[in-house]
């Protein structure tokens, strides 16, 4: 873990992560901002097939990640698979939780998301950015 994300973990003295699959990569949240998250899926109507999708993947997936006093975190076999993480891992802040990309995999995203971005301009505007 990089140094300045150790730092805004103790910050908030809860040195917890919660890390699950989505995307390719795994997510990673601090303890608070996954105890949030929980809450507004539960708040979901229980009912909806997009929920329960959400719940059977993204929230059953999550596993508690201790950070070790070396900065490291053990990552559970079944989500290093899913994230394909082997050697090369990217860590990536993203506001409210932070991103691990297997390099390649990152690479790739990246670069599509630079050429989505190129002409977005005024739907940036539009959400107020």
């Amino acid at each position: 873990m990089p140094k300045h994300f150790r730092e805004i973990l103790a910050a908030g003295s809860d040195e917890r992560l919660i890390v699950t699959n989505f995307d390719g990569c795994l997510w990673a949240y601090t303890a608070a901002e996954w105890q949030e998250l929980e809450r507004k899926v539960a708040a979901l109507p229980q009912f909806m097939e997009e929920v329960k999708a959400l719940q059977r993947v993204f929230i059953s997936a999550a596993s508690e990640c201790p950070i070790d006093r070396q900065g490291r975190i053990l990552v559970p076999p079944s989500l290093r698979e899913y994230a394909g993480l082997t050697r090369d891992v990217v860590i990536v802040g993203m506001s409210r939780r932070f991103e691990l990309w297997a390099r390649e995999r990152w690479d790739q995203v990246f670069q599509g998301a630079h050429a989505k971005l190129d002409g977005m301009g005024a739907k940036l505007a539009d959400l107020g950015l």
